[in-house]
């Protein structure tokens, strides 16, 4: 099954398993064509593989978020190919600071850790938005985490607390610069999931984490924007 004018495309990234994949398939049985993007090009094809199986329009898309060209690469091959691009959700993110505190951190993984979950839905955003103002749609999700929640904030995992910090304030900066432009961008925390990043501390599964991010990939014209969500309703900042 091709990508048609009429059917909507999404692209998830760090779709080849866990939460992403849960979204993929879920907006995947909505009808819309999934973009499976990763950086491992055997996994995300193994992933669209399976979704064709189950009867899901999916292709596979490499792509690292944390270089530039292969951002800007993945997200013109989407428009070019199927014409458009209608959902971008930022799902791909690490956690590798477990502990670290603030006055004793290891710079490396702040960076690292900063360059994939803020600068990479960063740079995947403004790719996106370039390809869904061509046909003024689109609707941004980005998976955050209660521990960004400055409301809530404390103290380890610093480098995580801050880049999912950083993600909740970009969600608003982007919200406000599209407004009018058909584009809606959202947050969502979906909860301690039963994934490699969990560290055994679960509460659901992907498919029940992921409720809420295909809910604002759907979302309607008159929706929110600019909101931070969990299990379909607002958070605190």
């Amino acid at each position: 099954m091709s990508g048609t004018v009429e059917q909507r495309v999404a692209l998830i990234t760090g779709a080849n398993r866990g939460l992403g994949f849960a979204i993929a398939e879920g907006l995947g049985r909505q009808g819309m064509h999934v973009l499976v993007a990763g950086r491992d090009s055997y996994a995300v094809e193994t992933a669209a593989n399976k979704l064709r199986r189950d009867g899901i329009a999916a292709t596979a898309s490499r792509l690292d978020v944390t270089d530039p060209a292969s951002v800007v690469r993945a997200l013109a091959d989407a428009g070019k190919k199927w014409g458009r691009l209608d959902v971008l959700v930022n799902n791909a993110g690490i956690a590798i600071d477990r502990g670290q505190l603030a006055t004793n951190p290891d710079f490396e993984k702040v960076r690292a850790t900063l360059e994939t979950n803020l600068l990479g839905a960063w740079r995947c955003s403004a790719a996106a938005v370039s390809e869904m103002k061509k046909n003024n749609y689109g609707r941004i999700v980005n998976i955050t985490s209660h521990l960004g929640s400055v409301s809530t904030m404390s103290d380890t995992n610093v480098a995580y607390r801050v880049s999912k910090a950083g993600l909740n304030a970009l969600t608003r900066v982007l919200a406000a610069e599209v407004k009018g432009e058909g584009i809606l961008v959202n947050a969502c925390s979906p909860g301690r999931m039963n994934t490699r990043m969990a560290y055994g501390e679960t509460s659901r599964s992907p498919e029940e984490g992921a409720t809420t991010p295909i809910w604002l990939a759907t979302l309607p014209a008159d929706g929110p924007t600019g909101g931070l969500f969990a299990d379909g309703k607002p958070l605190d900042w």
